[in-house]
């Protein structure tokens, strides 16, 4: 982005400053433009909502974190350089560079690092965190020529990487990528001496733009994709299974097609951490599964799900695995070799992402962009229970949509476990917010700066549902938060997988919510989204009319009597307070 760009972003976000979204930018040196920068990539994420950048005090970084901690802001980017660490790594201090400052400089650096550490871990509990180590080059003040590195330097390095490594552990902590920096600011071209010693401001414009723009994608990261559809043939391997033979498709370096080979490796990993993977082939369907069954692939076959081996258009195959999987075609990519099946599928979705498997050369960029597209923070319980439930939910399915099945709910051996403890370190509750349409009380979404905001409040309260069964577990499906007035729950955001509907897992919640607060009556904050018909279908039941928007009164009395028989055992799996503070939160 240009600087006259983002000023005039910023310039138009400062003539409606209502409602803007807070967010603090930490560092020691002047901000100047990496603010401007910061401001405009977070309006841009954030849909052109308005956005207020707090810069704290320029030279005072362990203070402005301080001041960060007092304040209720759910976001936080910290930018570190050497000088917050010793003046003496910088130009505009002068303390001397002989050589035997070395070892005082190594001390002082040492001595930052843990007050930093200890700062930080506090910011955590109440707000997410962009940390980003070190960008610019050290000072030339080591003795030796600049091809050759020091054990000063190499020492300086290994305690900010093992600072940062520690930081990282801390699940409200994001690191900025280097990696991902070298590409966009080429380390050779960060420094601004000349901005630095006028202004106290030591960034290019080019580095400020880009450190500006990852620290926004840390703190306002897009969904994750949910689930690849791939072809075979020239795709998941090298060659035509129906014409070469089941034996002779290859995926390895001796026959030139370790490309296939590296590209089946990457979606098992995907797999692995609960993506699902399904397959979408012009083909012959025994000889195709011989091939998917040889004992050297390297994906197996039970990671995919559903597998459409047919002579049928493309896109015919992509939506039976949509409707299986239950998900939109916006969080789905597809992986084919062919322009035309890409095409077909394209128009039949508009939505899906699309991808041509490329050629050897190209591989490497192909799965940088599908890290991109399906990576987030961590992996949680339910991603790795995600395919096995799916499958599970067909065969609840096909059992309970048959004519004999009037007693199947109760025959199904459900266990819901009620959560009502405020972690903040628990995402899935947050996952399941940001990512549920249709069973969903008003389509609200939270940043996880908004979201650890909210759950530190006294009278908020959260209730996370986790089911299983004789067809397996769900994991966590439900969740529901709001606030408590005395015997009256007001219920703010509510959402439910659609995995598990069908099975009167809502009418649960219900029952919980009323018996955990001894409640007399709940409110619910209702809004129509065009997608959460369900959730109005549902209250239905209850009410004589839903609204399109507005509170939805539900008294106990009254749910007691229209309720359906709850099939499940129902138990809490901890002593949540609900509308307190855990233990966790006060710390």
């Amino acid at each position: 982005m240009k600087l006259a760009d983002a000023l005039d972003l910023s310039n138009r976000l400062n003539e409606h400053p209502t409602g803007a979204t807070r967010v603090w930018l930490i560092c020691g040196f002047t901000p100047l433009h990496l603010s401007t920068f910061f401001k405009a990539h977070a309006h841009l994420r954030l849909a052109e909502q308005s956005v207020e950048v707090i810069t704290g005090r320029f030279g005072d970084l362990a203070g402005n974190i301080e001041r960060a901690i007092e304040q209720p802001v759910g976001e936080t980017a910290v930018v570190l350089e050497w000088t917050d660490f010793d003046p003496r790594l910088g130009l505009r201090g002068v303390g001397g560079w002989s050589v035997r400052a070395l070892p005082d400089i190594e001390f002082e650096v040492k001595k930052r690092l843990a007050q930093f550490g200890s700062a930080l871990d506090r910011l955590s509990q109440k707000s997410l965190i962009a940390l980003s180590g070190p960008t610019l080059p050290l000072p030339p003040l080591a003795y030796t020529s600049a091809a050759q590195e020091t054990a000063f330097e190499l020492r300086l390095r290994a305690m900010t990487e093992s600072f940062l490594a520690e930081a990282a552990q801390n699940r409200s902590i994001r690191i900025l990528s280097q990696a991902a920096l070298d590409v966009e600011s080429p380390v050779g071209q960060r420094l601004d001496v000349g901005l630095e010693l006028a202004a106290g401001f030591p960034y290019t414009l080019r580095h400020a733009d880009a450190v500006a723009d990852l620290l926004v994608q840390l703190l306002f990261p897009p969904q994750p994709k949910k689930g690849l559809i791939t072809d075979l043939d020239d795709t998941l391997w090298h060659g035509l299974v129906g014409e070469d033979g089941v034996e002779s498709v290859t995926w390895d370096l001796q026959h030139h097609a370790q490309h296939h080979g590296v590209y089946q490796q990457f979606l098992a990993a995907l797999a692995e951490r609960g993506i699902l993977i399904g397959i979408a082939s012009k083909n012959d369907p025994a000889l195709a599964m011989q091939a998917l069954e040889r004992l050297d692939i390297l994906i197996p076959p039970s990671a995919l799900c559903p597998i459409e081996l047919n002579w049928e258009p493309k896109s015919a195959s992509v939506e039976r695995i949509l409707r299986a999987w239950n998900i939109g075609a916006r969080d789905v990519v597809f992986v084919d070799d062919s322009p035309m099946e890409r095409s077909e599928v394209q128009a039949a979705f508009p939505e899906i992402t699309c991808f041509a498997f490329p050629g050897a050369a190209s591989i490497w960029g192909l799965l940088l962009q599908l890290r991109g597209l399906f990576g987030k923070p961590e992996i949680l319980a339910e991603d790795w229970l995600r395919a096995s439930s799916i499958r599970a939910n067909v065969r609840f399915q096909q059992e309970y949509s048959h004519p004999s099945s009037r007693d199947f709910l109760s025959n199904v051996c459900g266990t819901i476990s009620i959560d009502f403890s405020k972690n903040p370190k628990d995402r899935r509750a947050l996952e399941l917010v940001n990512k549920t349409t249709q069973f969903n009380l008003n389509g609200r979404r939270y940043t996880e700066g908004e979201w650890l905001t909210h759950l530190s409040s006294k009278n908020s309260f959260l209730a996370t549902l986790s089911y299983e069964d004789k067809f397996g577990s769900l994991g966590k499906i439900a969740v529901a938060t709001g606030s408590c007035d005395g015997d009256v729950i007001r219920v703010r955001t509510w959402v439910m997988s659609c995995r598990a509907f069908s099975r009167r897992i809502e009418h649960h919640m219900l029952e919980s919510l009323f018996t955990h607060f001894d409640a007399s009556k709940i409110e619910c904050e209702y809004k129509s989204t065009g997608r959460n018909g369900p959730f109005r279908e549902f209250f239905e039941g209850f009410l004589d009319s839903v609204p399109a928007s507005g509170i939805l009164y539900l008294m106990k009395s009254d749910f007691a009597i229209k309720r359906p028989s709850l099939p499940h055992k129902t138990k809490e799996v901890t002593g949540g307070s609900g509308c307190r503070p855990s233990s966790e939160m006060l710390l």
